[in-house]
């Protein structure tokens, strides 16, 4: 036991002093230097491009998932694109369909990206299923939270700025009394960025644990994995 946490201890820490960076950096990204005017209560007004604190984390944990190499880092922002680029056709085949109160052109527009995401995997080696599923995902739960912008009649609200916020019809239906009321176009695109931005703190963690490990530790990682290699 002993020794297993002493060799997980340098991603530990690098993951922890990383996490640590990226919430800082997106929080104030959203709600103190990219934004559109003061709230009044020591925070800013998201403006409607801003980014999404806990997609980074989905893009991290992706990488990981798949290895944790550059491989891995190029399939995950592909299909971080991809899932990204389904959510937004979606978002627009709502608006064009049917809104409130009904739920079906929702319902029927993830039927439909869903069944050509996974057919189109059989001939496309590129794609990859759950990393597409996960990010769309994060698309669709950013677009409710938001407001739901072309399903609600300006769901996203209108004007992004304080004095809209403060009427009823421009403000939005997003959270916080309309605070992150987003167009869907910027919802796909928010997702998107704050994903490739996680990606990148996931590439930094794993080379800032190589960086503080031991050299005694790495000679002995590197001997255990060649043992593998010769026993497999």
């Amino acid at each position: 036991m002993g020794e297993k946490l002493k060799a997980t201890l340098p991603l530990a820490l690098s993951i922890a002093v990383l996490s640590f960076l990226y919430v800082e950096f997106t929080a104030n990204f959203t709600f103190h230097w990219v934004t559109s005017g003061n709230l009044g209560n020591g925070l800013d007004l998201p403006s409607n491009f801003h980014l999404v604190i806990p997609a980074g984390f989905i893009a991290w944990g992706l990488f990981f998932a798949l290895g944790a190499s550059n491989k891995a880092a190029g399939e995950v922002a592909a299909n971080c694109l991809f899932g990204c680029l389904a959510a937004l056709i979606l978002f627009v085949f709502v608006d064009i369909v049917k809104g409130v109160p009904d739920f079906w052109a929702i319902s029927l527009g993830v039927g439909l990206l869903a069944f050509f995401i996974v057919l189109f995997s059989g001939a496309v080696t590129l794609i990859n299923v759950p990393v597409i599923f996960a990010t769309f995902g994060a698309c669709v739960l950013w677009w409710i939270a938001t407001g739901l912008d072309g399903w609600a009649p300006n769901g996203g609200g209108v004007g992004n700025s304080v004095a809209a916020l403060a009427k009823p019809a421009t403000a939005g239906t997003g959270a916080f009394g309309g605070v992150l009321s987003t167009p869907f176009t910027f919802v796909a695109l928010d997702v998107f960025v704050t994903l490739l931005v996680g990606l990148v703190f996931g590439m930094l963690s794993t080379r800032l644990a190589a960086l503080i490990t031991p050299g005694s530790m790495k000679r002995e990682q590197t001997q255990a994995a060649d043992e593998r290699v010769a026993t497999a």
